[in-house]
């Protein structure tokens, strides 16, 4: 199959982890398992829309990433960069919004989002270690970027306090 069809097919499947972040089994609140992240709940909020808010990671994926339309396979160096900001700016996120997420959505909730996103960033700084210096391939390129926006679009900034 060609790389752009790979891509756009692969691209077009962050909608799954988009909807699981949003909780659109319509749950109406957040959940260890649909943790209202930024990059989805922002649009869903601003614009009244859960569709278009579940079509921004493939978007921004698209964008982020076009060499994979043409089969590249090198991981571009703002990748990482990408992810090591992500890292400590969840950081900053959680002690930021501690406090109102144990008020407002409870210490099971506040520690289940915290543990899991400590695993995300744990699997995605070991995948990217581990290709730092060695040959890539497009299929890892597009699975290790993949992985990234769905932790993005899935658990990443997850929502910490009282809702609109």
């Amino acid at each position: 199959m060609k790389p752009s069809l790979v891509t756009f097919v692969v691209g077009l499947a962050l909608a799954i982890p988009a909807a699981l972040g949003l909780g659109l089994l319509r749950t109406g609140v957040p959940t260890a398992l649909g943790p209202f992240p930024a990059l989805t709940a922002m649009p869903a909020l601003f614009l009244s829309s859960h569709i278009v808010a579940v079509v921004v990671p493939s978007l921004i994926f698209f964008a982020w990433n076009a060499g994979l339309f043409r089969g590249e396979s090198k991981l571009p160096k703002r990748s990482y960069g990408l992810l090591l900001a992500a890292s400590i700016l969840s950081v900053v996120w959680f002690v930021v919004g501690w406090k109102n997420g144990l008020h407002y959505q409870g210490v099971e909730y506040v520690h289940k989002v915290c543990v899991g996103t400590v695993v995300w960033i744990a699997l995605l700084g070991a995948l990217f270690a581990l290709y730092w210096k060695r040959e890539s391939s497009f299929r890892l390129n597009l699975a290790v970027h993949w992985l990234l926006f769905a932790w993005l679009a899935w658990y990443a900034f997850p929502y910490l306090g009282e809702l609109p």
